[in-house]
């Protein structure tokens, strides 16, 4: 062969290969040296295939560009190749779209991004100086007006004047921190405090309007939540920063003053990035500032006098809208001293005469001799304090006790004799009225002469222990009464009840539960009002809770002892006239049951506010026990009213008889006179 045509041949062969190449690789692949197909990786190009600011996504075959963030497609397209004439350039988001940053701030646009600050007099809900629109960041307005502005100056002193320009001032710093300006407001206050006498009610409505409305800004400055104090304050913060708002409860306290709220109250239906609410307690706001003790009631004119018992606090949240509250908010506050005094919950009404202590929407939930628990429906402009009164005994409600408590000792005492002398009525159920009578007696003699005797502790808390003592021991005869009703209607035979198991009852029981109660808390007994059970640690159930089982024991039994009377009453041979005398007998005791249940839970309610009402039936019915024992027992029964009749009867005659022998006697007298007359006449 020729040269010529073997160059010819190599070169068809060298076509016909790259000729099978092709075809057997697709598009966007390569062949390996064993002859496999791969795909082949076009981002893998030292030089940038998408051009500058542009993003190379490899693809089976293929490959895309796409812009950076920040960046755009000069022919608006999503996706582009080399050579397509594309490029990537810089977005000014701030011209795209100006409403990026939402209101009241201000867009900077950058190379691929941007950034959006707060206008001047803003500051962000995230604290941040710098976010961006999709943070869900807004800008609130920092009103440092608020703190001072020159209408204000002819109604506050020039030493607060001095103070809140100063605050005002740290507000205008750009870049002070709500930790900054919270220690500039302590520091403040605390020179002011300690310098100034708080004299005029006008000067303490500026002092809580200035503190307001300095915690509503420090609450917009803060980072986080603050705890701070001096000699003269101590503040508690807690700040909720999140683009969603905050739910749940909410609990701040110092030493003297617990608030429990819900972040939703904090917050209000106008949520604006964050939440924040604070409290104030001044330490050194007391008695000693007359103005500080101005009260005032709308709802009705008091000549009551009160005093601070509790420390004085501020609280403040960043809603605006706190006049009407969903939920109260509930502050316990504990007292100054103890006392036994009522408690009043009051906030400070600055349109009350330049400013008085109100309890409009505010009610005292819980209290006692250590602490007052308050429920407020409002928060705004808001200062809580309790003050403490001396509850002025009422007249009429003395005067009625000692009327009927003296009824009742004269009325006790002839049932006494009458259950002891008269020996025809003696029996199981006589001696138990005997006793219930005894111990009322006696109760109701040692609550006349010592229930007020409070100036010896001692003899005060020996008084209240006997007074324990003899109450419950009227409420175990009661129901040992229940019991002898029960068994005279069940039992056909043996319905006494032994005298030994009745003193048992009737006098050990009491003297078990007093003697518990007193050693578990001695100091329970007398209060620095009244030698009677305190309040205190809920000591007052030591009384309470057996009454009321008592009550419930014997209301079971008076149910049963009905219920078989009835079915005796219904039997073939019924014993009327004994089934008419238990009858009698069961209805005088439930009457007798009622009137001291009813009593005593009149008697339970009168230790709450506002209850005068059940002072007064309280008292009437304690103060005619003995009237209403002496009608049910003596004068309603047939049998007592004629020993009564055969007595007076017998005091009737004797009076009778003396009078018949005094008159025989003078007649004797009269007619030896005449005769002796006659015979010295004669003479």
């Amino acid at each position: 062969m020729s040269p010529v045509y073997l160059l010819f041949l190599g070169l068809l062969l060298a076509v016909l290969s790259n000729a099978t190449t092709n075809t057997t690789c697709g598009e966007g692949q390569i062949r390996l040296e064993n002859g496999t197909c791969v795909d082949e990786d076009e981002c893998k190009e030292e030089i940038e295939v998408c051009g500058n600011n542009a993003v190379c996504t490899n693809t089976i075959g293929g490959y895309y560009c796409q812009c950076k963030t920040g960046y755009q497609n000069n022919k608006r397209k999503l996706n582009f190749t080399a050579g397509d004439g594309s490029e990537c350039r810089d977005i000014n988001e701030c011209t795209e779209n100006k409403t990026i940053c939402g209101p009241n701030a201000e867009c900077n646009n950058t190379v691929g991004s941007y950034f959006c600050v707060c206008a001047e007099g803003f500051v962000a809900s995230n604290k941040q100086e710098r976010f961006n629109g999709s943070q869900n960041v807004t800008c609130n307005e920092l009103e440092c007006d608020r703190l001072y502005n020159e209408s204000q100056s002819v109604q506050i002193p020039e030493k607060l004047k001095d103070m809140l320009i100063e605050l005002k001032s740290s507000c205008l710093q750009k870049g002070v921190s709500g930790e900054e300006m919270l220690q500039i407001l302590l520091g403040a206050f605390e020179d002011y405090l300690s310098n100034m006498s708080l004299m005029d009610t006008k000067i303490i409505t500026a002092l809580f309007n200035s503190v307001e409305n300095a915690l509503l800004l420090i609450g917009q400055l803060a980072n986080s939540s603050i705890s701070q104090s001096n000699l003269q304050n101590r503040v508690e913060l807690l700040i909720h920063r999140s683009p969603n708002a905050p739910h749940g409860g909410l609990s701040m306290s110092t030493d003297s003053v617990q608030l429990n709220s819900h972040w939703e109250t904090a917050a209000g239906n106008s949520y604006k990035g964050y939440a924040a609410a604070s409290m104030i307690t001044y330490e050194s706001l007391d008695n000693n500032n007359s103005a500080i003790n101005s009260y005032s009631r709308r709802k009705s004119i008091s000549t009551d006098q009160f005093r601070l018992n509790s420390k004085v606090v501020t609280i403040t949240v960043t809603n605006r809208d706190t006049a009407h509250l969903k939920k109260s908010v509930k502050l316990t506050f504990s007292h100054l001293q103890e006392t036994s005094m009522k408690s009043v919950c009051v906030f400070w009404d600055s349109t009350l005469k330049g400013g008085a202590w109100s309890n409009e929407g505010c009610t005292v939930h819980q209290s006692n001799t250590k602490s007052t628990v308050c429920l407020c429906s409002h928060l705004s402009s808001f200062a809580v304090l309790m003050a403490l009164y001396e509850m002025e005994d009422v007249f009429e409600l003395k005067l009625i006790t000692w009327i009927g408590l003296s009824l009742s000792l004269i009325c006790f005492l002839i049932c006494i004799l009458t259950f002891w002398l008269i020996r025809s009525i003696q029996s199981t159920r006589t001696t138990i009225h005997l006793h219930l009578c005894i111990s009322f007696f006696i109760a109701d003699f040692i609550f006349l002469v010592g229930i007020n005797q409070t100036t010896n502790k001692v003899g005060c808390g020996v008084v209240a222990g006997l007074l324990h003592f003899f109450f419950l021991s009227v409420f175990c005869w009661m129901c040992l009464e229940g019991v002898q009703l029960f068994r005279m209607v069940v039992l056909v035979f043996n319905t006494t009840l032994s005298r030994g198991y009745m003193m048992a009852a009737g006098y050990g029981i009491p003297a078990l539960i007093v003697i518990i109660s007193a050693s578990v808390n001695y100091r329970g007994y007398g209060t620095p009002r009244y030698c009677w059970l305190s309040l205190e640690n809920d000591f007052m159930w030591s009384f309470f809770g057996p009454v009321c089982t008592i009550i419930v024991v014997n209301a079971i039994f008076f149910i049963i002892t009905v219920m078989k009377l009835a079915q005796k009453f219904n039997s073939l041979n019924p014993d009327l006239s004994n089934l008419r005398k238990i009858k009698t007998f069961t209805i005088t005791a439930i009457a007798q049951l009622c009137v001291l249940g009813i009593m005593w839970i009149f008697g339970c309610f009168q230790f709450n506010e506002e209850m005068l009402v059940m002072s007064y039936l309280f008292t009437i019915l304690n103060s005619f026990q003995g009237v209403l024992m002496f009608i049910m027992h003596c004068l309603f029964s047939k049998q007592v009213r004629d020993e009564y009749i055969r007595f007076l009867t017998c005091l009737t005659m004797q009076k009778s008889s003396y009078s018949e022998f005094s008159t025989n006697q003078s007649s004797k007298s009269q007619v030896s006179k005449s005769i002796q007359n006659t015979g010295e006449a004669r003479i």
